[in-house]
């Protein structure tokens, strides 16, 4: 039986907090919310990092996590809601790039379903990273592997 899914997703320059994610997947039935939240580190590789920027096609964006999140429930049938939330533009240092909530009955669907977001949403999501250091910026080319295998190598060229 075909059950409604209620999703949050939202692909824009300013995201919803880890807290109102959360209140959105809030459910009676569930006893259980897992989060995954990305944040924007201090460094890469021996260099200081001051924010990352993000650019991405939003229509785009948000249907293929949509479609992710279509899928994780799928995967994991007892998830009641999800959130899954992407910033674009500048994101400084300590603050969140992309928060992942997912609430069930139980802990495990929770807590497998926001590792299959992250991991996919990574994966197959066209939103692309730039970080910036103190003497300039680098497109990061956007690679995951699965089962051994390079399943995308996505770079955004400087225009």
């Amino acid at each position: 039986a075909y059950k409604r899914m209620t999703f949050l997703v939202q692909v824009s320059e300013s995201i919803p907090s880890l807290e109102e994610c959360h209140a959105f997947v809030s459910d009676p039935s569930c006893g259980a919310i897992s989060t995954f939240t990305g944040i924007t580190r201090n460094n890469f590789q021996q260099k200081e990092v001051l924010k990352l920027s993000y650019e991405g096609y939003v229509p785009m964006a948000e249907k293929e996590i949509k479609k992710l999140c279509v899928e994780a429930n799928q995967k994991y049938s007892s998830i009641a809601k999800i959130a899954a939330v992407h910033i674009l533009g500048d994101c400084p240092v300590e603050a969140a790039s992309v928060i992942l909530c997912a609430s069930s009955p139980h802990r495990r669907d929770a807590m497998h379903c926001v590792e299959y977001l992250i991991d996919e949403l990574k994966a197959r999501v066209p939103i692309w990273k730039r970080e910036v250091y103190e003497d300039g910026s680098v497109w990061k080319e956007n690679v995951e592997w699965f089962e051994g295998k390079q399943r995308r190598v996505m770079v955004k060229a400087d225009e």
